[in-house]
């Protein structure tokens, strides 16, 4: 990811050496000066914008850098690039870091059953992501309930049921074109009923702009009371996941994020910039197909990956 950086480094050599032309210099080095910075700071907003990150983080970034770097004393070429390096990744980190949630220990600690509903548009992978989070909780030994609440489309009930009889899970679901709210609340009774640890609702993932779709994500998000609202987003979607996460944001409330395809992710925006937007922590990454092909976010190792 940000590929664009390994070359932007190669020129900080020579950048370095033109901080020497109305720099102050004394015995501790030469000061940083605004307006030499201005060149590298544009050239990483081009590398940020091609790589999908939204215009407001890009400012915050480039906010962080001048507060960091100007007037910072560098005697060398080799410290300057030291010091961009280490202004880059703190800033990426304070994004990154806006918030925090610990799902194992958030799982152990609420009174059950602990409702969890998904949301996000087709195509992001948010049944596979459902049956990966399954997998997680049954390893740890808590009992699951599916709800097959994206009733719209008989392919996602077909699918999650799949997953449900693979995984050894019980999954409530109704028939193609019921209430989806309906099928949330038949989850949850159930749950209670036979002292289940987590109820995981699916839903609908029709455009994110369409108005029905939010108001059936309203009645399913009253009639189920979940503890936690996930949107589940593409990453290779760019600035169209961050678009998706604000609008269910604004419609319902998210509470955290799951990114997909993260391992095919050659830009690396969406993390950032959905972070940002809607100021909700990613607590998980989808890295494949399989069902254990799935990490805990880790913010360090994301700014790792960025730097390699």
């Amino acid at each position: 990811m940000f590929k664009f950086l390994k070359g932007m480094f190669s020129k900080l050599d020579k950048e370095a050496e033109a901080l020497s032309g109305d720099a102050i210099s004394d015995e501790h080095g030469k000061e940083i000066k605004e307006s030499k910075l201005n060149e590298l700071l544009w050239n990483l907003e081009v590398g940020l914008m091609e790589s999908d990150v939204a215009v407001e983080v890009i400012e915050e970034l480039k906010t962080d850098l001048k507060r960091e770097l100007v007037g910072k004393k560098v005697k060398r070429s080799a410290d300057f690039q030291i010091a961009v390096n280490q202004a880059i990744k703190t800033s990426l980190q304070k994004v990154l870091t806006t918030s925090t949630l610990d799902f194992d220990d958030y799982i152990d600690k609420q009174p059950k059953p602990i409702v969890i509903m998904f949301v996000g548009v087709n195509g992001t992978g948010k049944t596979t992501a459902i049956a990966k989070i399954t997998h997680r909780l049954l390893a740890r030994k808590k009992s699951v309930v599916l709800a097959a609440g994206d009733t719209f489309r008989a392919g996602a009930i077909e699918q999650l049921t799949l997953h449900s009889e693979k995984l050894g899970v019980k999954i409530i679901k109704h028939q193609a074109g019921a209430d989806s709210a309906a099928v949330a609340y038949d989850a949850v009774e159930h749950a209670k009923a036979r002292f289940k640890d987590v109820v995981l609702v699916d839903t609908a993932g029709r455009m994110q702009t369409n108005a029905n779709l939010m108001d059936e994500m309203k009645k399913i998000k009253r009639i189920a009371a979940p503890n936690l609202v996930i949107f589940v987003g593409d990453s290779l979607a760019g600035n169209d996941a961050v678009e998706q996460a604000r609008k269910f944001n604004e419609a319902i409330g998210i509470d955290a994020v799951i990114l997909t395809k993260i391992d095919a992710d050659a830009k690396g925006g969406a993390a950032l910039s959905i972070t940002h937007a809607v100021k909700k922590p990613i607590i998980f990454v989808s890295t494949g197909q399989e069902y254990d092909q799935f990490a805990v976010f880790d913010a360090k190792w994301m700014i790792d990956r960025i730097f390699d």
